[in-house]
């Protein structure tokens, strides 16, 4: 009947992502947003400096009576204070997971979008502000949660199939290019990792210690439990190899939402991360009942 919901709550972890891989959440300082109204979430936060100072959250804002998601943005002082947030981007279609970059001139939002059978960036004409759509990314399978990354002389990216259920868990592919605006070739191997302990992406690729790093969910024991660090030990046109590490869940300061952890994104010295309870209240299944009535 779907009466189970999961409902995400973005946090700020003051801890480097780097230390946050290395040692996990235990004992970390965590200052939570605020809860969103019932049976609505805010997930997969992303944030970026602004050039008047502070930084700029991007999230998905997600309501359940309508199954729609559309990307706010939140601006943060430098002490941690909401000073605004409103909508950044809405479409016909469901949106999440807002990637923000800065490259080749230019202000990025690459959102997921799978729902519209295609992969869209847009190109800010403000300070992280008015997106306007630039190009369509084809790949070879409509992509969910694209994470891009420059490496070696041309940007990578990864991202998990929009198929079965089984895909979107469980299979990697990556593509490369030499902009960000394509052509995109897929990488031959696809899918170059297989299962649903570590394979859809949860956060953008980082560099530790030389190396690169993928944040990927563990959904083994359900959707997004926790992230592992998918490292890279190999990627050019022709090969890819990796190895997984431990899981990273919820920190133990998360009461409700200790369900699960599926997004680990860096803010400068902190980190960023959202965690899930599961809903199961009668609300929830009568707007369930409502939409198998037509209502």
């Amino acid at each position: 009947m779907g009466w189970r919901k999961d409902i995400w709550r973005c946090a700020i972890v003051d801890r480097p992502l780097q230390a946050v891989v290395r040692q996990g959440l235990a004992g970390a300082s965590v200052h939570w947003l605020g809860e969103e109204p019932p049976l609505t979430f805010l997930a997969d936060p992303f944030g970026v400096s602004l050039r008047t100072g502070g930084t700029a959250l991007f999230a998905e804002r997600f309501d359940y009576r309508d199954r729609h998601g559309w990307i706010e943005r939140l601006d943060l002082a430098a002490d941690g204070r909401l000073l605004e947030r409103r909508l950044a981007l809405r479409e016909p279609w469901h949106l999440s997971y807002p990637v923000p970059l800065e490259a080749e001139g230019a202000q990025w939002l690459l959102p997921e979008a799978h729902r519209s059978g295609a992969l869209t960036l847009y190109r800010a004409h403000q300070d992280w502000d008015e997106w306007q759509p630039e190009c369509r990314i084809m790949l070879d399978a409509v992509p969910v949660d694209a994470s891009p990354v420059w490496h070696e002389g041309r940007w990578w990216l990864f991202y998990a199939p929009a198929g079965s259920k089984a895909e979107k868990i469980g299979r990697l592919h990556i593509a490369h290019a030499e902009r960000l605006t394509g052509p995109w070739t897929a990488h031959p191997g696809n899918p170059v990792r297989r299962g649903a302990d570590g394979s859809r992406p949860g956060g953008l690729p980082q560099r530790i210690d030389g190396r690169l790093l993928l944040p990927v969910q563990d959904c083994r024991r359900t959707y997004g439990a926790a992230i592992r660090p998918l490292w890279i030990d190999r990627l050019d046109p022709r090969e890819f190899a990796a190895t997984l590490g431990e899981p990273i869940g919820s920190p133990a300061g998360a009461g409700a939402y200790r369900n699960g952890l599926h997004t680990l994104n860096p803010l400068g010295e902190r980190t960023l991360i959202d965690c899930k309870r599961i809903d199961q209240s009668l609300a929830g299944l009568a707007i369930e009942l409502r939409r198998r009535l037509g209502r």
